[in-house]
C-alpha cells in the first residue's frame, strides 16, 4: 500500500515501476526545494535535507540531470549515510519546464519537473502583454505539461471579456480563465486542475498576483504579497525560491519567483503550434524550406500582406523564430565542443596505455 504522504505528493504505480527498473534499494522522495545542489526532499515519513551522490554530480557535469523541484529521486536506504540524505537516482521525468540561462552560454535551467499543468499567470492591469503570453505558450507547449492561461486582477480590468477573447485568439486550444484572487472571483474554474496526484506550476512576471493566487488556493496566507508600481503594474519578487507545496484539497503546486525574462531553450514545435494561424499557408510557398522572410513566392508573406494576421503577431513570430534559431546554434556548438573534449580524453587515454617498444 502506498503511504498517504507519497500519494499527496503524486506517487503512483508508474513511478513505482520506474523505481523498480533502477534496481535501487533506497526509498523514493520528491524534491520540494532545490538550490545550488542541496535539496529538501519529501518522503513517506518526513522532509529531509539531501545532496546528490558523487555519481549524480559527475553525470551532471557531463550534461546529465541535476535535481530540480518536482523530481522524484531515490534516497540511500536509512543507515547508509550520516548527515544529509544522499540522492543516488533521479527517476525519468514525465515533463520538464525549462529556460535558457541568461547570457551567451548554452546552458539550461529546469524550472520544474513532472508537471501536469502550467498556469501561465498574467495580470489584467496595465501590465497586460499579449507578446509575453505568446512567449510563455511557446516555452511550455512541447514540455509534456498542459498550458492554461490564468488572467488575474479581473477586478482591475474594465474590458475583461475583450481581453479574454483576445488571448483566446492567440492561444487556440488553450483554456483561458479570468480570476480575481483578492475578491475570490472565478477561482472555481481552477478546481478541476487540482486533484490528488496532479502537479501544477505557476509561471509569470513579478507583480501579476501569483502569491495572492497561491494564498487563495491554499486557503491561508502562506506567501507574502507585495505592492506593484502604479505606472507599469510591475512588482518586486515576493517569492524568492521555487518550491513544491501540497494543496489542502488535492494536488501539489510549484510556486516560482517572478520571471523578468523567459528565455527560450527549446520550442520549435511550440512555435508552429502557437502560431499556426501565422504559418497556415506555408505549404503553398515556392520553396519547401522557406523562412517567410525574403524568399520569392512566399505564400505566408502574401497572406500577411492581405491582412490575415496582425503585424504585431507576425513580428512576434519572427522574433521568437530568430531566438530559437540562435539557441539551436548555441546548442550545436556546445555539442561539438563536448564531442571534441571527449575525443581528446579518449586519445590521451589511448596514448597512455600504448605499449612501449
Amino acid at each position: 500500500m502506498i503511504p498517504e504522504k507519497l500519494l499527496d505528493l503524486g506517487w503512483n504505480g508508474m513511478w513505482a515501476a520506474h523505481l523498480e527498473a533502477t534496481g535501487a534499494k533506497g526509498r523514493p522522495g520528491r524534491v520540494l526545494v532545490a538550490h545550488r545542489g542541496a535539496c529538501i526532499v519529501g518522503t513517506a515519513e518526513d522532509d529531509l535535507p539531501a545532496e546528490p551522490s558523487g555519481n549524480l554530480r559527475r553525470e551532471a557535469q557531463s550534461g546529465g540531470l541535476r535535481p530540480a523541484v518536482g523530481d522524484w529521486v531515490v534516497l540511500l536506504a536509512p543507515g547508509e549515510a550520516s548527515g544529509p540524505a544522499v540522492m543516488e537516482h533521479i527517476l525519468p521525468r514525465r515533463s520538464a519546464i525549462s529556460r535558457k540561462v541568461k547570457g551567451k552560454a548554452a546552458q539550461v535551467q529546469v524550472i520544474a519537473a513532472n508537471v501536469d499543468t502550467v498556469f501561465l499567470v498574467a495580470g489584467l492591469d496595465s501590465d497586460f502583454n499579449l507578446r509575453r503570453i505568446e512567449r510563455a505558450l511557446v516555452a511550455v507547449w512541447d514540455t509534456g505539461a498542459r498550458p492554461v492561461v490564468v488572467l488575474t486582477k479581473s477586478d482591475l480590468g474594465g474590458d475583461v471579456l475583450d481581453k479574454v477573447k483576445t488571448v483566446e485568439a492567440i492561444a487556440a486550444g488553450v483554456a483561458v480563465h479570468a480570476v480575481s484572487a483578492r475578491q475570490d472571483v472565478g477561482l472555481e474554474a481552477l478546481g478541476p486542475y487540482r486533484r490528488r496526484g496532479s502537479t501544477i506550476a505557476l509561471l509569470g512576471s513579478s507583480g501579476v498576483g501569483k502569491s495572492t493566487l497561491v494564498n487563495r488556493l491554499l486557503g491561508w496566507n502562506r506567501q507574502d504579497t507585495g505592492r506593484v508600481r502604479e505606472h507599469d503594474s510591475r512588482g518586486r519578487h515576493t517569492t524568492t525560491k521555487r518550491e513544491l507545496i501540497v494543496l489542502p484539497d488535492g494536488g501539489v503546486l510549484v510556486d516560482t519567483p517572478g520571471l523578468r525574462e523567459l528565455q527560450l531553450w527549446e520550442g520549435e514545435g511550440g512555435l508552429d503550434a502557437v502560431f499556426a494561424d501565422v504559418t497556415a499557408d506555408a505549404g503553398a510557398c515556392r520553396f519547401r524550406d522557406c523562412s517567410h522572410h525574403e524568399e520569392p513566392g512566399c505564400a505566408v508573406r502574401a497572406a500577411w500582406a492581405a491582412g490575415g494576421v496582425t503585424p504585431e503577431r507576425v513580428e512576434s513570430y519572427r522574433k521568437l523564430q530568430r531566438e530559437l534559431g540562435h539557441v539551436a546554434s548555441l546548442r550545436d556548438e556546445r555539442s561539438r565542443l563536448e564531442r571534441s573534449r571527449q575525443e581528446k580524453v579518449i586519445h590521451r587515454a589511448a596514448r597512455k596505455h600504448q605499449p612501449r617498444e
